[in-house]
């Protein structure tokens, strides 16, 4: 991505959503920029993702724990837990569609918002709150739907574009949490990108040793930005530890 061809923005600092009483910001491509659509292949090459209508990347002061992910199609194989987990679940259909909100899919993320963020604040949301988040008026975004029995059990939210397919958010009942969907829903991806020919998954941040997103590491080969470059997962990353605000 040229750095002349966007504006970046900068966040006003907010309490970081992984790492209790530490503070994050993020740069933001500017909302307005013609052909966001366009640029959004080279966005997430360049590490950001996207948020509703937001294209961002995390650019906190003292932090770099959060790191650009991305699973290289060609090359993925499935390991023996991922492999029992695409049989547990091999009774679902899968159901490729536009991202259309309705009553079902917004039922659905509630119940699994109340599961995974009682009294967080996410677990009140409103139809209105989930259309913004996962859609935005200039990307090209699907709704990957696995049914049990015709009963809506898991949705993976997708932004397609020629780097590849982004994997914007998940949500499934928590109720079969034993299935694995979560894990089901990005091998399934992999298998939607493989089907159309394009190269990468995008994951998103990838943040080592964390509890929500560790998990990441278990696709391999895994790429990873380090310091604008992506190269594969081998090693650790090493990261300065932040001083004041840690916990």
């Amino acid at each position: 991505m040229r750095a002349e061809a966007v504006r970046l923005l900068r966040t006003v600092p907010h309490r970081c959503g992984y790492f209790c009483g530490r503070m994050a910001q993020n740069l933001v491509i500017d909302p307005h920029a013609r052909d966001l659509a366009t640029i959004f292949g080279d966005a997430l090459r360049a590490g950001f993702r996207r948020a509703g209508e937001h294209v961002y990347r995390p650019a906190c002061h003292g932090c770099r724990a959060c790191v650009a992910a991305r699973i290289p199609v060609p090359t993925f194989q499935p390991d023996r837990a991922q492999r029992r987990c695409m049989r547990r679940n091999q009774d679902l259909a899968i159901v490729d569609r536009p991202a259309r909100i309705d009553d079902e899919t917004f039922v659905l993320y509630r119940r699994y918002l109340e599961a995974r963020h009682p009294g967080g604040g996410m677990d009140d949301a409103e139809p209105v709150d989930f259309t913004r988040f996962v859609r935005s008026s200039w990307s090209e975004t699907r709704f990957l739907e696995f049914r049990l029995d015709g009963t809506l059990v898991a949705v993976a939210v997708t932004d397609h574009t020629p780097a590849g397919l982004s994997a914007v958010y998940t949500f499934f009942d928590p109720e079969l949490r034993a299935r694995g969907l979560g894990t089901f829903a990005i091998l399934s991806q992999i298998e939607q990108a493989r089907r159309l020919g394009l190269p990468h998954v995008y994951l998103g941040y990838w943040i080592a040793g964390h509890p929500k997103m560790d998990y990441k590491a278990r696709f391999r080969p895994l790429e990873v930005l380090d310091e604008g470059r992506w190269r594969t997962l081998d090693a650790p990353i090493e990261r300065p530890e932040r001083a004041a605000e840690s916990p």
